[in-house]
């Protein structure tokens, strides 16, 4: 496709579309008003191809007189001079006129038509009623029509169109004008659509060939700026700005493909050096200059990139989009510098500074020229960039031409801005009458001095002011530091400091490494020049630890504050160093941390607690930020006292209390946080540490606590109001001074080498109290470096103790029967232990002391070290045991041992018996020595107080021993349990049981007689038959005894323990058997089946005396009978007993007296059921009142029932549960009710207790429920 060849067109919106005419052309010349004005007022539906939205668009059309020269030439495409649409125009009415002329202009006029192959025409034939009237032979309308649709519209009538007086303003007129204006406008859009879309087509293969060689990107860019010619002709504005941003995309992609080696040949024209620089220009519609550049392939890069951004900016402005254009003009700006390095296009220096000054004010002046001044302020967030930017133009452009300097431009830099101004030509026509005009403001601005700084001052502000309007302060500092700069060359530190420090507190704060090193140097060289040394000596020790530096330049700042540390006054003879001491102190105080960081701090010893006078060090972890090793004359670290720990509260109340507050690390380290600032700046300042001090409130009297809290100790610095524009570097040295009053841990002559270091301090320990670390200050010359605060807050506690004595067990638990040692601990805390102290012992006959040959003592230091040893000299007396103590310091401690002895009660210690508020007795458990400690107390007499020392000592008993009486029928048999409760296994021997009473009883062993082992929470049993001649005693006493000895100590002597016990009623007075027999005609018992039980009552002793005194008993001629309660009981649910369960019965009290009851049962369950329970108890009247027996030892705790009376059903006594279970209800008020009282252990003898009888299942049962015991 090649380019247009006719004389270039003005491209503007005002184009339209042509449509041309042919026939009458006075005809058309009376509709072309009306036409012009109707065509465009009704909008058409735009339906493009490849699925692109529809559009609503109103079309519009440039009516021309038919020319054979307006066709299409072949080969040449041009939309903008295409006829989209070929009209004749008619009004012929006559058939002879018709034939004569009219046919054959018609014909002519379609064979230029098809001679270029041109479809889109249309014949309009106009219809008027005074025509008619003067001809009198005309044929009706419909004949001329007929006709030329025969000769010409065979195939396409509707491309005939009649127009029915047009002039008129009747209806039908109307009808057939609208008619006519809707055809028009779809024969027009259609042609338009099928043409574009066949422009399209070929721009598309245009485009996939320039991977060919000769492809040229300016052929192809006229091509498709046609199409956004056309959309722009057609008001669709996106469209267009589509086809300049795809232009734009490619022509991009090539140029950073020709960076990465991949350039195409078409590329070569635009890497010529570039000889204007002019910047852009966007007040004209086209750029016709330019583009005829492009066209002719002679543009420069930035030719090209100037008419495209133009027609962009055009374009943006008609969719009303002008910030868009600032956005895309700066990315342009910095893009093309790019690209110029990109092609390594020739470009003289300064020449791309120039265009990018006069680009960035021409799109602030164009987007001016279309904004109101508050909708500019509104929006100034678009607009700043290009302000900023121009404003670091024109000051690259000042350093240049030597115009940002103190001497002023030489002949050099003058050369150099005529070489500058020539590439500028003259000014465009339509700026040439501006005063503000971008050419004329850099003209000026390279003329002078003076100028140059005012516009460059105006364009610095204005940008500042308008980062800070809108937020940007980072961007706001950014532009300030470049005007510091400026005044730095200028020669003007003290205008520039103010810019420099603003910026460096930003950096610091948000912790920019390389901005915070970059901006701190120029600090640094705005403090030397004004002379203000310390800010000088605080900004050269940062940057003497600023890992972004060079160690030169490292070196370099730390020999500067080493030079003034050395300095006398001798040495200085200069007279600025003169005027730098005479405004300084003798000593300039500078922060720690630049110079070094406290990394760890070590206690020896590790727990920070010491007595007064003791040696305690502390051992500081120095980090050196210096490249070089550094003297220093003095290392000091103030100490801040306080009373409100330690004391004399004595090292068991402060141990351990308050040293750092958990900033503490085991082994007594305490860890410091690592700060990390940015390439060795400071971090990102922090308000003060909080000094935290725990407060206690306690009892004057006990010193109980009382109420405890936390009180900041440094509120004065937290709460201080700090300025938005405070410096962030370290304060002055009246806020970081060392407090002269305060103790110090000082060294001296130290040498710091970079990196981490180790000194070693001694603590003050001289008076009682808590010591706190305020501040450490490092002294070099006349150079102090001070760390204010030193967090987390660092703390030790000097104690003054009182001495104390304490004892313990050296097992877990003492037993009570076997040599035991305990340890004494004397804590000799501030009192000296002289010649002739001793310790006055009282003793005890349960619990003595044992003699043994000798009792060494182990003397240890307050660190727990052994200093050393002595023997103990120990008398005993009847009362007091004396152990004389050895020679030991204060704030020492003594150990030694000794055995003691606790010897085992025979029996446990019996209250008296006591009567509860029911008239019940209270009893203690019975049958077991419940008693499983001892508790022993040793009053201790110590030389150091006039008082004596208490001691508890508890010893755990390690047996425990419980009895039971066994009977069978009449014989008896005595049962001991002993249980080792202790943790200890022993070796048991010799167990014997003994009758203490001196009755006639006789006492068969049944157990073995060889050694038994017994382990923890094991049980040996002993057995023994009881017999008797004569009558049975009422209540023997017995002693069991038995030798022990740990099983783990070969060689011990065995140590007896003896368990005493009583037993009441040993006589067995009754029999109780049952038996079970199926029912009648049945072999065996079956579920659900009842059998018969027999329950037989046999007397088996006389009355004895003990008996004699029952209140139970009735006397008839010399008999006596027992009232007696039975009850069955079958606690398992194997059986139901039906009938009455229990009854009244009267007892012979004779020997063989029998008993029998019978009564019916129904097993639950098949298999081998137990027997029921028979329990008996004695009737006792309502008259009579339980006696109060002497307590004894029996194994069975005693219990009564009361009835109702003695004819109560006892069915419903089961109804309320078994008749036992009544005992222990409170007794209801009113009359006293008959009582129940069950038989003592031994008295009653269950003969059918371990019986079973078989129960077969019954034969109707689906489901087998088999009970197995």
């Amino acid at each position: 496709m090649e380019p247009l060849e006719e004389n270039p067109i003005i491209y503007t919106m005002e184009n339209k579309p042509i449509v041309t005419y042919a026939g009458d052309h006075g005809l058309f010349t009376s509709l072309y008003n009306s036409l012009t004005q109707q065509l465009p007022r009704e909008p058409m539906e735009w339906r493009r191809s490849y699925g692109r939205a529809p559009k609503m668009i109103h079309l519009e059309a440039n009516f021309v007189q038919f020319k054979e020269d307006l066709l299409p030439k072949e080969g040449n495409k041009a939309l903008l001079t295409f006829p989209f649409l070929h009209i004749y125009w008619t009004d012929c009415c006559d058939t002879e006129l018709y034939k004569a002329s009219v046919k054959e202009d018609i014909v002519r006029w379609q064979n230029l038509l098809k001679l270029h192959s041109t479809v889109d025409w249309l014949i309009v034939v106009v219809e008027s009623d005074t025509k008619k009237k003067n001809k009198t032979n005309i044929l009706p309308r419909t004949s001329i029509v007929d006709k030329i649709r025969n000769d010409f519209c065979n195939k396409q009538s509707d491309r005939c169109v009649v127009l029915s007086d047009p002039l008129k303003e009747s209806s039908r007129a109307q009808e057939s004008w609208s008619s006519f204006l809707s055809k028009l406008r779809t024969l027009l859009l259609m042609s338009f659509t099928r043409n574009l879309g066949r422009f399209e087509d070929d721009m598309r293969s245009l485009r996939e060939q320039r991977t060919e060689p000769g492809w040229s990107f300016c052929n192809y860019f006229m091509v498709q700026e046609e199409l956004a010619f056309v959309f722009e002709m057609l008001q669709q504005f996106e469209d267009a700005l589509v086809q300049y941003d795809e232009l734009d995309a490619l022509f991009t992609q090539y140029v950073l493909n020709s960076g990465a080696g991949d350039g195409a040949n078409w590329l070569g024209s635009f890497c010529a050096p570039v000889s204007s620089w002019n910047g852009l220009v966007l007040r004209r519609p086209i750029d016709m200059e330019k583009r005829q550049q492009v066209q002719s392939g002679r543009a420069s890069l930035l030719d090209m990139r100037s008419y495209l951004f133009s027609r962009q900016c055009t374009l943006l402005l008609f969719l009303q989009r002008p910030w868009e254009v600032t956005q895309r003009a700066l990315e342009l700006l910095h893009n093309c510098v790019q690209e110029l390095r990109l092609l390594e296009v020739s470009v003289l220096q300064g020449a791309l500074d120039c265009w990018v000054f006069l680009s960035c004010l021409e799109v602030l002046q164009r987007i001016e020229g279309c904004c109101e001044r508050a909708q500019l302020e509104a929006n100034c967030s678009h607009t700043v960039g290009l302000w900023a930017y121009a404003s670091e133009k024109l000051k690259s452009l000042g350093c240049l031409c030597g115009l940002v300097s103190e001497n002023g431009p030489d002949s050099e830099d003058l050369n150099r801005t005529v070489d500058l101004l020539a590439g500028l030509g003259i000014e465009r026509p339509e700026t040439a009458s501006s005063m503000q005009s971008p050419y004329k403001k850099l003209k000026e601005a390279l003329s002078s001095v003076d100028a140059f700084e005012r516009h460059y001052l105006d364009l610095t502000h204005a940008a500042m002011e308008m980062y800070r309007a809108i937020g940007r302060m980072r961007s706001a500092r950014l532009v300030g530091k470049s005007l510091a700069e400026f005044y730095m060359r200028k020669g003007d530190p003290r205008r520039a400091e103010g810019f420099l420090q603003d910026a460096l507190s930003c950096y610091v704060s948000e912790g920019w490494a390389l901005p915070i090193t970059h901006t701190r140097r120029q600090v640094a060289a705005c403090h030397k020049l004004l002379n203000q040394t310390e800010d000088y000596l605080q900004a050269s020790a940062l940057l003497a630890g600023d890992a972004n530096l060079t160690d030169e330049e490292r070196t370099h700042f730390c020999q500067e504050i080493l030079s003034y540390a050395n300095q006398t006054a001798d040495t200085q003879a200069c007279a600025q160093c003169h005027a730098l001491r005479s405004s300084l102190s003798p000593q300039a105080v500078l922060a720690m941390g630049a110079f070094a960081q406290l990394r760890q701090l070590q206690f020896r010893p590790p727990a920070a607690v010491v007595h007064v006078g003791a040696a305690l060090q502390v051992e500081l972890c120095l980090r050196s930020l210096m490249p070089v090793a550094v003297r220093l004359e003095q290392l000091a670290a103030s100490v801040h006292f306080s009373l409100e720990r330690g004391g004399a509260q004595g090292r068991a109340g402060a141990g351990g209390a308050g040293r750092g507050r958990g900033a503490h690390r085991p082994a007594g380290t305490v860890r410091f946080p690592e700060e990390s600032p940015p390439a060795g700046a400071r971090p990102r300042p922090q308000p003060p540490a909080l000094e935290l001090q725990e407060m206690q409130d306690r009892s004057p009297t006990d010193r109980s606590l009382t109420s405890a809290g936390v009180v900041c100790r440094n509120v004065h610095m937290l709460l201080r109001r700090r300025g938005s524009s405070a410096s962030l570097d370290p304060p002055g040295r009246a806020a970081v001074a060392v407090d002269d009053g305060a103790q110090l841990l000082k060294t001296s002559e130290v040498t710091l080498l970079p990196g981490n270091n180790s000194i070693l301090f001694t603590a003050p320990s001289g008076e009682p109290g808590t010591y706190t670390l305020r501040q450490l200050c490092a002294t070099v010359g006349r150079v102090q470096f001070v760390l204010p605060h030193i967090y987390p807050v660092v703390q030790y506690e000097v104690y003054s103790q009182e001495p104390q004595l304490s004892v313990e067990p050296l097992a877990d638990d003492l037993l009570a029967g076997l040599p035991q040692r305990v340890k004494f601990t004397i804590v000799t805390g501030h009192y000296c232990i002289r010649k002739g102290d001793a310790l006055q012992l009282s003793n005890t006959d349960a619990m003595p002391i044992l003699q043994s040959p000798s009792c060494p003592a182990h003397i240890l230091s307050s660190a727990g070290e052994l200093v050393s040893e002595s023997v103990l000299s120990v008398q005993s007396s009847e009362k007091v045991t004396s152990i004389a103590l050895p020679l030991a310091p204060p704030y020492h401690t003594i150990e030694f041992q000794l055995e003691v002895l606790c010897h085992i009660p025979a029996g446990p210690a019996r209250p008296d018996t006591q009567r509860l508020t029911n008239g019940e007795l209270q009893h203690r458990p019975q049958g077991d020595s419940s008693e499983t400690t001892i508790d022993h107390k040793v009053s201790i007499d110590c030389p150091w107080s006039i008082y004596s020392t208490l001691i508890a000592l508890t010893f755990h008993i390690p047996f425990k021993a419980k009895h039971s009486l066994l009977s069978v029928g009449k014989r008896k048999y005595i049962q001991v349990c002993l249980q080792n409760v202790s943790e200890v296994s022993f070796h048991l021997v010799e167990p014997s049981l003994a009758e203490s009473g001196g009755t006639a009883l006789e006492l068969l062993s049944l157990n073995a007689k060889t050694q038994q082992v017994v382990s923890s929470s094991r049980s040996l049993f002993c057995v023994w038959e009881l017999k008797w001649t004569r009558d049975a005693p009422l209540s023997p006493h017995f002693e069991f005894s038995v030798c022990f000895s740990p099983a783990r100590a070969e060689g011990c002597d065995y140590k007896p323990f003896r368990y005493e016990f009583q037993l009441e009623n040993v006589c067995t007075l009754y029999s109780v058997s049952a038996d079970i027999v199926p029912g009648p005609g049945a072999e065996h018992c079956h579920t659900g089946a009842l059998c018969g039980l027999e329950v037989c009552i046999t007397r088996l002793e006389e009355l004895c005396e003990a008996e004699s005194e029952d209140t139970g008993l009735t006397e008839n001629d010399g008999l006596y009978t027992a009232k007696l309660l039975y009850e069955v009981v079958d606690n398992s649910s194997n059986w139901a007993v039906c009938g009455k369960s229990s009854g009244l019965l009267s007892m012979p009290v004779a020997v063989s007296a029998v008993h029998r009851v019978q009564m019916e049962v129904m097993p639950l369950f098949a298999g081998n059921l137990p027997f029921p329970k028979i329990k008996l108890f004695k009737y006792l009247p309502h008259y009579a009142l339980p006696p109060i027996p002497a307590e004894t030892d029996s194994c069975v705790e005693k219990d009564s029932v009361s009835l109702l009376d003695e004819q109560t059903d006892t069915a419903s006594l089961r109804s309320r549960g078994s008749i036992h279970s009544l005992g222990g209800v409170e007794p209801p008020r009113g009359p006293p009710l008959p009582r129940l009282e069950p038989f003592d252990a031994g008295q009653v003898f269950q003969g059918s207790r371990a019986r079973q009888v078989l129960v077969l299942p019954g034969k109707d049962d689906h489901v087998l429920e088999v009970n197995v015991t």
